[in-house]
């Protein structure tokens, strides 16, 4: 199956659907971000199962021009927690979708038939209650080391080619520094950022607020970029927005991922296969291990709701680890002193 594109998820709807991601946007006031995720997990369902019922491949041309109009109430009563577990056994092995791809597509099934049930009632019993969340490989996050970190930011201010070195310097050491989500990042507004520099509002998963405190280093950062912010660009649309593109527009997710990819490539760790997701847990990962920060307090930096999250990291070279390890009493019992021993006992006899 093709990937079907945002625009066709977003013109082929179902009202129940529609329903279902109002109340989420509006009444429980969910980000854009997370609606639209719903809906393309959403879409990604009911295709499949109006394919079941029809009894068509996934992998014909038919399949490609299902639309979910027919979604309605009756719809949804015939669907079976077997219809469900069918559906990610197929986005498993037709799809390739990894674990924590089909865990989010069954937290999206299990609160869309939990709203059928106790919002609209519909639904007597949500037929995906009772389904496990596909188990997630708890694998540790990858980070730059601060050496790394340094040359990263040092190819970005000696990029004798970079038109906007003052905007991707900031951006980069925001990353680095205070540990923003990439969609954080992009949503600054300058009304956000505190007249002295000392912090900044950011809204995070769920529109909530919190504060970020800077240190000296965005501090400089920030003012040397301010300095320059209009620099190059003939028409600012987006005056508001503290980070612009080169058409004076409000930066993109995109344009900064492709702007990290760049300079992580000129500085040679490109083979890390790193993101900006990643410089968030570089600046985790350094201000816990290096930096000594106690963990509820990079919870609230990170804007974590649960503390388990923010745990993660105190998994990653604990050195209090290591230094418990060598503080072993047979630490130094090696197999040369082993052998010297055994050979000295042979001689007295």
């Amino acid at each position: 199956m093709a990937d079907i594109t945002k625009k066709k998820v977003t013109e082929d709807t179902s009202p129940v659907v529609e329903r279902f991601l109002r109340y989420k946007l509006v009444i429980q006031g969910r980000s854009p971000k997370t609606v639209e995720e719903y809906r393309l997990d959403l879409h990604t369902f009911f295709v499949y199962q109006i394919a079941l019922r029809k009894m068509i491949s996934p992998k014909s041309e038919e399949f490609e021009k299902i639309t979910i109009e027919c979604v309605d109430n009756n719809f949804i009563r015939d669907i079976t927690t077997l219809d469900i577990m069918e559906f990610l056994v197929y986005m498993a092995n037709e799809r390739g979708n990894s674990t924590a791809s089909r865990a989010r597509k069954l937290s999206a099934i299990k609160t869309f038939f939990k709203y059928m049930v106790t919002t609209e009632r519909v639904l007597e019993k949500n037929p995906a209650a009772d389904i496990e969340t596909p188990k997630r490989k708890n694998a540790l996050p990858k980070y730059l080391t601060e050496t790394e970190s340094v040359n990263l930011l040092t190819t970005i201010m000696n990029d004798p080619e970079a038109k906007y070195k003052e905007r991707d310097f900031c951006i980069v050491t925001l990353f680095l520094n205070c540990g923003m989500r990439l969609s954080e990042l992009c949503g600054i507004s300058l009304s956000d950022i505190d007249r002295d520099l000392r912090s900044l509002r950011v809204v995070g998963k769920g529109n909530k607020e919190r504060i970020v405190y800077l240190n000296d280093a965005c501090r400089d950062a920030l003012r040397t970029y301010l300095d320059c912010r209009g620099k190059n660009l003939t028409d600012i649309k987006d005056p508001h927005a503290l980070f612009l593109s080169r058409l004076g527009r409000r930066i993109s997710n995109k344009t900064v991922q492709w702007l990290v990819y760049k300079y992580l490539e000129a500085a040679g760790l490109e083979y890390k296969h790193f993101s900006t997701h990643k410089l968030r847990h570089t600046a985790a990962t350094l201000m816990y291990q290096e930096g000594g920060v106690d963990v509820l307090a990079l919870k609230e930096i990170l804007g974590h709701s649960q503390l388990s999250t923010t745990q993660i990291y105190t998994h990653i070279g604990d050195k209090k680890l290591e230094e418990a390890v060598s503080k072993n009493p047979l630490a130094n019992i090696k197999s040369s002193n082993i052998r010297k021993t055994k050979k000295t006992t042979e001689e007295d006899e």
